[in-house]
């Protein structure tokens, strides 16, 4: 992960030489600037890679305040931190309005430029995090909130932005937690319905006697509970989007009226005499082969041709491995800010590792481990024990080849996820012996197999089922019984 880059504008040669070796040795990068006009030059291009700026106030020719003036304008998420020689009250709050973050008196204390660095970046995450889910609340994420760089990401990139030009229904096709969601949203962002309605459906998640009255509503005492009126997802996104996650988990009943919906425009509620027109646009996703489900008749070929007008295939995380950096310097950067934390990037090793794995999870599983790991971590960088579940299934680190990290370089062999060796193994993730070389008790097993698999899984509860071979309610009571860890459960598998 690349270190933060610090650009000190300083006319005087001495001070850029102390401020240099300050913020140089607390890990940072550094450039340097004589005045004003030369700093604008450096920072005023966000691509290149100036995340925080040190600024005298008092400079000959461009002025400090003109100087911040002027980036303010070209970069205005650019934090500027002043570096003055006077304390003067009105000076301090000339800079704080034209923008400033913060002040330093010279002649400048090291520890207090390394502290008001870091408070200058930890601001910037949260800004950055708050404005980022302000557009998904909205309805307004862009294409550029994506980290798209792999070669297979951007073929997605152009197919969504061609769909985003109509109303033409997209069916997203990839596998669960890649992110079908994440381009649905950029796709209304980048349309004409941006900052409309963007309503999510879990199809896989409804009980199966409330579809219908969750999808199209229902008319108060039309069944027994149905104490009030109900408008349904149709109505609640009408004028905007309605993305149908899981749409191959629908009852064929449901699908029937979902057909008529999309045909007519118009939605018929639970106990209502009359349909109600709505204008929505249709997004849907699935994890499963939708064409066998029409070949077994558990999909209706005619609801099927509605929904794949405009196919996109997600690829998984492994078939995007050159994205795996970028997204990690992200969820970093998020959790530092959400969770209060300090890691500053992951180590060369940690890397190495977390591109060897095979993520069966793909980015949700990344995006979990991450957050634990910067829970667990001590240090400035995340080391290879911050993923436990991951590093017991990648024992020997020195044997994996160094990351490449350039958007052309070619992929490392991929570790298997269930590439653990024999089943007595000491890197099985579960062990079957305890210290003594005794077999454990089956309860003990258990109980850390579906722990495991809760995780390894990402909390899909009926991929956990599904591939444990139990039931859901019986996993739900184990879960009980034995007081698991299901902070991140999600419905759907």
């Amino acid at each position: 992960m690349m270190a933060k880059t610090v650009l000190v504008i300083d006319d005087d040669p001495t001070q850029r030489r102390l401020l240099q070796a300050a913020v140089e040795k607390a890990g940072f990068a550094c450039r340097t600037a004589p005045d004003g006009e030369t700093g604008i030059a450096v920072a005023a291009d966000a691509k290149d890679g100036v995340d925080v700026v040190l600024l005298d106030l008092t400079m000959p020719g461009l002025s400090g305040l003109d100087t911040l003036e002027r980036l303010s304008n070209k970069r205005p998420d650019l934090p500027v931190i002043m570096l003055t020689a006077t304390s003067g009250i009105d000076t301090i709050v000339q800079t704080m309005r034209r923008g400033a973050v913060d002040f330093i008196v010279k002649p400048a204390n090291p520890e207090r430029v390394v502290v008001s660095i870091r408070n200058a970046l930890k601001m910037q995450s949260l800004t950055g995090e708050v404005k980022r889910l302000s557009r998904k609340a909205d309805g307004g994420m862009r294409f550029e909130d994506m980290i798209a760089s792999a070669a297979p990401m951007r073929q997605v990139v152009r197919l969504a932005e061609r769909a985003a030009a109509s109303d033409i229904p997209v069916l997203i096709l990839g596998e669960s937690g890649v992110g079908k969601e994440v381009v649905a949203r950029c796709i209304q962002g980048a349309s004409t319905r941006a900052g409309k309605p963007f309503v999510t459906v879990n199809c896989g998640a409804i009980p199966e006697n409330l579809v219908e009255s969750i999808l199209f509503g229902h008319e108060k005492g039309a069944f027994t509970g149905a104490v009030s009126k109900a408008p349904g997802k149709f109505l609640e996104a009408d004028g905007g989007t309605l993305f149908l996650d899981e749409v191959g988990e629908l009852p064929l009943e449901a699908q029937v009226k979902l057909l008529r919906a999309l045909q007519e425009g118009e939605v018929d509620a639970v106990g209502s005499r009359r349909p109600t027109k709505v204008d929505v646009r249709i997004i849907s996703a699935t994890n499963r082969d939708l064409a066998a489900q029409v070949a077994e008749g558990t999909f209706r070929e005619d609801l099927f041709y509605r929904l794949n007008v405009y196919p996109v295939d997600m690829p998984s995380l492994r078939e995007r491995r050159d994205d795996i950096p970028a997204l990690v310097e992200h969820f970093v950067t998020r959790f530092n800010a959400s969770e209060g934390a300090k890691v500053s990037g992951v180590s060369d090793d940690t890397l190495k590792m977390l591109y060897a794995f095979d993520w069966p999870g793909n980015v949700r599983q990344l995006e979990n481990a991450v957050f634990r790991a910067v829970v667990l971590c001590e240090g400035d960088l995340l080391q290879p024990q911050d993923f436990p579940q991951i590093s017991g299934q990648i024992p020997d680190l020195d044997s994996l080849p160094a990351t490449p990290v350039a958007a052309n370089a070619v992929p490392t062999a991929p570790m298997a996820a269930n590439d653990t060796g024999p089943a007595l193994a000491g890197n099985s993730p579960v062990s079957i012996t305890d210290a003594h070389g005794e077999l454990r008790t089956l309860t003990d097993i258990e109980q850390d197999i579906l722990q495991y698999a809760i995780e390894f899984y990402d909390g899909h509860m009926s991929e956990v089922s599904r591939r444990l071979g139990i039931g859901r309610s019986t996993l739900y009571r184990k879960v009980r019984e034995y007081d698991l860890d299901v902070r991140n459960e999600r419905e759907a598998g």
